[in-house]
């Protein structure tokens, strides 16, 4: 979507870019059968979901333990305090 010039993602995808990003999949998965209304809409909520919670336990204020490792690049944190966090956004 980067390269579609209507759809620049430099300041937000605009209206109707889940459309175009349903005839982009269609070209490549013919067969899949994807759309942009329920399909693509609910994958794009999820991963801002998932991005917010990555970015939440990485932040500055609210790392509580949580770290990044630079070498494998993935976050790192110790078991009690991942429990603690797991108990605490289940509640």
């Amino acid at each position: 979507m980067q390269n579609v010039e209507t759809f620049n993602t430099d300041t937000r995808f605009k209206s109707r870019y889940l459309n175009e990003l349903e005839k982009m999949l269609e070209k490549v998965l013919p067969h899949a059968m994807l759309k942009a209304k329920p399909n693509l809409e609910s994958k794009i909520r999820t991963l801002k979901r998932d991005w917010a919670i990555v970015c939440d336990m990485l932040s500055e204020k609210n790392n509580s333990g949580f770290g990044w490792d630079e070498h494998r690049q993935l976050a790192v944190v110790e078991d009690a305090v991942w429990n603690s966090y797991i108990n605490v956004r289940d509640s």
